[in-house]
C-alpha cells in the first residue's frame, strides 16, 4: 500500500518545501509533491510538522549501557538490543551504528569476546528491528589481542564501521595520567593497583600499534567499510591517521585538528550532547565552535540518542546555518561518510526513512517515524 504524507514542511537536501508532500511505495520515495495521488494510498496529514530524512547516527554508546546498566550487572543481549532499538526509533534515528569498544579485558562489556558477542547479537536482532541497526567497532590500538577478533567480524560481515582509539595517557581525551586514572577509578571502580596494571600493559602494547592500524584499515577498505580516527588532538595525529587511510575524524580535540582533517578530505564528527550542553564533557573544543568555523560535517548521538533532534533544531539559533543545512549534519553528510548511497535525503528513489517533527511546548520532538517505508513509531503530543 502506498503512503501519501501531506501538509508538511518537507526538508530537502538544501531547501524546504512549505506545505509539501511525499509519496512512498514499497520502501522507496516515489514522488515529491505530486500533482495527483491514486485513491489506493494511505493519506497522512502532518498538519504543518517538519518532514525530514531519518537521522543517521554514526556513533552511539547506548547499547553498551543497555547491556551493562551498572558495573558488572548484565542484561540478556536480545533484551538490550530490543530496548535500544526502541530508543532510537522514538528519537528519530533510522540508521544507527552501535559503537562497541574492543579493549581486551579491562572494561566489562569492552572485553573483546563480549564485545564481539554483542556485535553478533545486533545482527541477530536486525530482522526484528524497528530501525536499521548496524555495528561500529571501536578498536583500542594498544590491545594486540583485538585484531584477530575484529578481522573475523569483518569476514563475517558483522561490522559496518571501524574506528581507531588510543586512550594512552598523555594525549587525546586523557591529557595527563591523573585524568586517566580518575576515569578508570570513577567509571569502572578500579583500585589503584588495578589501574597500575592497566596503565603498564597499555604503554607496553603501544609498540606495534601503527602496524595493527594499517592492517585493520586495509581490511576494512577491502570490505567497503569506512575507517575513522578518534580524538585527534594535533595536525600530526591527523596526518598519521590519514596516512593509514582514515576517512573520518571523530571528536577532534582542537580546532586545528578539525581543520587539518577537513583539509585532508576527512569527514568530521562531533557530539550532539556537546551542542545541547554547550560544552564538551572532557574539556575538548565546543561543537558549536566547529560549526562556526565550518569544519563540522556530522553530529552523532554519542551517549544520548534523544539529544540529536533537539540539537539540530537548536543550531540555527546559534549559528549561521539554516534548518536544511543543520539537518544535513545528521542525514546526508553521515550517509556520505559511511558510504550509504541509498539514504540521507528526501529524493525520488531513495530509501523511505522519514521522520516527522513537532514542537510540543516549543521542544522539537519526533512524532512519526517511517523506516524503509514502514511505520516504526508514532506519538501524539496534542491533548484536548
Amino acid at each position: 500500500m502506498k503512503t501519501y504524507i501531506t501538509n508538511a514542511r518537507v526538508v530537502l537536501a538544501d531547501s524546504i518545501i512549505e506545505q509539501g508532500s511525499v509519496l512512498i511505495d514499497d520502501g522507496k520515495i516515489v514522488a515529491i509533491s505530486p500533482e495527483h495521488v491514486t485513491e489506493e494510498a494511505v493519506v497522512i496529514d502532518l498538519e504543518g510538522k517538519v518532514l525530514m530524512p531519518g537521522m543517521i547516527d554514526l556513533h552511539c554508546d547506548a547499547l553498551e549501557k543497555e547491556v551493562e546498566p551498572r558495573a558488572n550487572v548484565f542484561f540478556p543481549l536480545d533484551f538490550a538490543c530490543a530496548q535500544v532499538d526502541k530508543r532510537n526509533a522514538n528519537a528519530g534515528i533510522t540508521t544507527v551504528y552501535h559503537s562497541l569498544s574492543f579493549a581486551n579485558d579491562e572494561l566489562g562489556v569492552r572485553n573483546n569476546d563480549f564485545a564481539a558477542e554483542i556485535a553478533r547479537a545486533v545482527h541477530e536482532w536486525q530482522p526484528h528491528g524497528l530501525v536499521d541497526n548496524r555495528v561500529h567497532c571501536r578498536y583500542e590500538i594498544t590491545d594486540e589481542t583485538g585484531l584477530p577478533v575484529l578481522k573475523k567480524l569483518l569476514e563475517d560481515n558483522a561490522m559496518h564501521l571501524i574506528s581507531m582509539m588510543d586512550h594512552t595517557p598523555g594525549q587525546g581525551q586523557f591529557k595527563d595520567m591523573a585524568a586517566y586514572r580518575d576515569y578508570l577509578t570513577r567509571t569502572y571502580k578500579k583500585t589503584a593497583d588495578e589501574v597500575d596494571v592497566i596503565v603498564e600493559r597499555k604503554l607496553e602494547a603501544a609498540t606495534g600499534a601503527f602496524g595493527r592500524m594499517q592492517e585493520l584499515a586495509f581490511c576494512a577498505h577491502e570490505a567497503g567499510i569506512s575507517v575513522a580516527s578518534h580524538d585527534d588532538d594535533s595536525v600530526e595525529r591527523v596526518e598519521t591517521m590519514k596516512g593509514i587511510g582514515a576517512d573520518i575524524s571523530e571528536f577532534p580535540i582542537t580546532l586545528e585538528a578539525a581543520q587539518a582533517a577537513r583539509a585532508a578530505g576527512m569527514s568530521t564528527i562531533f557530539g550532539a550532547p556537546n551542542i545541547l550542553r554547550g560544552k564538551s564533557q572532557s574539556g575538548s573544543m565546543k561543537a558549536i565552535d566547529a560549526i562556526h568555523a565550518g569544519v563540522a560535517d556530522c553530529l552523532c548521538a554519542d551517549y544520548s540518542p534523544a539529544s540529536l533532534i533537539v540539537s539540530i533544531f537548536k543550531i540555527p539559533e546559534l549559528s549561521a546555518l539554516d534548518l536544511a543545512a543543520a539537518i544535513r549534519l545528521v542525514t546526508l553528510n553521515p550517509a556520505k561518510a559511511a558510504q550509504l548511497a541509498d539514504r540521507g535525503e528526501i529524493a525520488v528513489g531513495k530509501r523511505a526513512d522519514l521522520i516527522a517533527v513537532g514542537m510540543p511546548g516549543g521542544l522539537p520532538q519526533v512524532t512519526d517515524v517511517w523506516s524503509n517505508g514502514r511505520v516504526a513509531y508514532h506519538a501524539s503530543y496534542d491533548h484536548g
